[in-house]
């Protein structure tokens, strides 16, 4: 730790593992959706409480941050399973053929609506 603050790094350190752990919850999303659908949220709610209590109970700053950037990365992955079930009755991303009636299900509710 006191090489990165020494050298003047650790910015460069935590945007490099910042832009990593956002860039990891990319595909977990994709996979989530299409695996276990939107009922999945909890488990992004429990690594971001767990995340957050962590980033608290650290006295290492860049160990403090991570955890906070995975944290609330977790906490904007619930938002972006919801938004991904919907990209896929679009069409955009493939469908799970096991939870095809369940998309089936959200379309005739969309088309009802409109």
């Amino acid at each position: 730790m006191d090489f990165l603050q020494d050298y003047r790094l650790l910015g460069l350190v935590i945007g490099i593992c910042t832009f990593l752990i956002i860039g990891l919850f990319h595909p977990v999303v994709i996979r989530a959706e299409y695996y276990w659908g939107t009922r999945c949220w909890w488990i992004f709610l429990v690594l971001g409480i767990g995340g957050t209590a962590g980033s608290l109970l650290t006295d290492n700053v860049l160990v403090s941050t991570l955890l906070g950037v995975f944290a609330f990365s977790s906490f904007w992955t619930i938002k972006e399973v919801f938004e991904q079930e919907e990209r896929v009755v679009k069409g955009w991303f493939p469908m799970n053929p096991r939870r095809a009636e369940h998309y089936k299900q959200i379309r005739e509710r969309k088309s009802k609506q409109v």
